[in-house]
């Protein structure tokens, strides 16, 4: 019998609720970027990736239409993912420090990784009414990793999302008090501990918004909250 994870990814894979995503990720892998002309872009939702057992839920904002929109998996064959594994993996939440493609042996390690709108978006800039048709995917996404201590947000829009879906649930009444802010700390009603990141976009990393040192504090501290219990 398959896992509610595996239930929860192929019924992700196969969502066609959202026009406009559904038309923007089939036209990128149709054109293609001139450097990936030979390969067979994925082209559909991307799945969560990770260690079902995880204490770590690292939770992005959506695909990137060259990276996971072409090798369907989470920060996988583009720059954020070339920034971001190489520190999951110094901390030790990742086997190895590269991630080109689906079968590249790369394996999680108490962490799983997700994103607030499972298909690639024209600017990286979902809709409102986009964010909430995935919403329902993360809500029962979240429901199944039971072991989920910590929530590394990378960006607003994964910050803002996890906090609509403790409002959702009633675990806070409202998202007031709870400020974006690189490093921000939340220990939430629900014992898990919110951990706000800059995201790992090319933009932010290649300005110096974010350097390797300050991604690997916050993974750093992630790893120190777990050791904790």
């Amino acid at each position: 019998m398959p896992s509610a994870l595996a239930v929860l990814n192929h019924e992700v894979v196969n969502c066609t609720c959202c026009p406009r995503l559904v038309a923007y990720r089939q036209q990128v892998g149709r054109e293609k970027r001139r450097a990936y002309r030979d390969c067979e872009y994925w082209a559909r939702p991307v799945p969560g990736f990770g260690d079902p057992r995880a204490r770590v839920l690292v939770l992005g904002l959506a695909p990137g239409a060259q990276g996971s929109n072409r090798t369907g998996r989470p920060f996988t064959g583009d720059a954020s993912g070339k920034f971001m594994y190489p520190i999951l993996h110094k901390v030790g939440f990742a086997s190895q420090p590269n991630a080109d493609h689906r079968d590249d042996g790369l394996k999680l390690l108490d962490c799983y990784i997700t994103a607030a709108v499972r298909c690639a978006p024209p600017d990286n800039k979902p809709l409102p009414s986009e964010l909430a048709n995935c919403a329902p995917f993360l809500d029962r996404e979240i429901a199944i990793l039971k072991d989920i201590k910590v929530v590394v947000a990378l960006g607003k829009i994964g910050f803002d999302a996890y906090l609509n879906r403790l409002k959702c649930n009633g675990v806070i009444r409202s998202r007031a008090g709870y400020l974006f802010a690189h490093a921000a700390r939340y220990a939430m009603p629900n014992g898990i501990v919110l951990l706000a990141s800059y995201h790992p976009s090319n933009q932010n990393t290649a300005t110096g918004k974010l350097t390797a040192a300050m991604f690997e504090g916050i993974f750093r501290e992630a790893k120190k909250i777990t050791a904790a219990g």
